[in-house]
């Protein structure tokens, strides 16, 4: 099995809010005034505003503006992604699988990785998809599911899905093939991913 490296990748997407300052926080950052995003972004975080955590918890694991601390910025993370933030749960996701700032825990990590997948997270559906195809993390080797996370991870712009697509579909049946886009035509963003497909444990 080759041995699998999850990158944390930050798309931010950072959203206009209704919460005041927020904009003005997520400009500052953009802007790499990274002092200003603190002095905005903090009150709001502390609040419970889910993109002022995620955003808290990425100067935080970058240190941007503050000293460089994985640990706030899992704790932050992790309460954008206990709010349904896809961008958080992938970032929890990440951690968990590399044992940064908490003990290595594959199992939670797929966990994280689905709930940010299931809603449409593009790095969520390409580290699964991962998963799935080398047997990782305790999860069955199912080539089908592989292509089909990876499919949708390319029709939301991860061009590393795309290559890992074309990688595995030499290696694909037709039927197989054929199996995985049905099922990627089928999925809807918000809904449960398969765990098992008919025709992708027998490679």
């Amino acid at each position: 099995m080759k041995k699998l490296f999850v990158a944390i990748t930050f798309a931010l997407g950072l959203h206009a809010s209704a919460v005041a300052g927020f904009t003005e926080g997520a400009n500052a950052y953009n802007a790499k005034n990274y002092a200003l995003a603190l002095k905005e972004v903090t009150p709001l975080a502390k609040k419970g505003h889910a993109d002022a955590q995620h955003l808290l918890g990425l100067m935080y694991y970058m240190g941007r503006g503050v000293a460089r601390d994985y640990k706030q910025a899992l704790s932050w993370h992790r309460k954008a992604a206990m709010q349904g933030k896809s961008d958080a749960q992938y970032v929890v996701g990440a951690m968990y699988y590399t044992g940064n700032a908490v003990p290595q825990d594959h199992k939670t990590a797929i966990s994280w990785f689905r709930k940010a997948a299931e809603q449409g997270h593009a790095e969520a559906q390409h580290a699964l998809g991962l998963m799935y195809r080398y047997h990782a993390a305790g999860l069955p080797q199912d080539v089908v599911l592989a292509y089909m996370l990876w499919n949708l991870a390319a029709a939301n712009g991860n061009a590393n899905a795309v290559e890992q697509r074309a990688a595995i579909a030499r290696r694909m049946t037709p039927e197989q093939i054929e199996e995985a886009q049905a099922m990627s035509r089928s999925w809807r963003p918000g809904t449960p991913l398969p765990t098992r497909s008919r025709t992708g444990d027998n490679t």
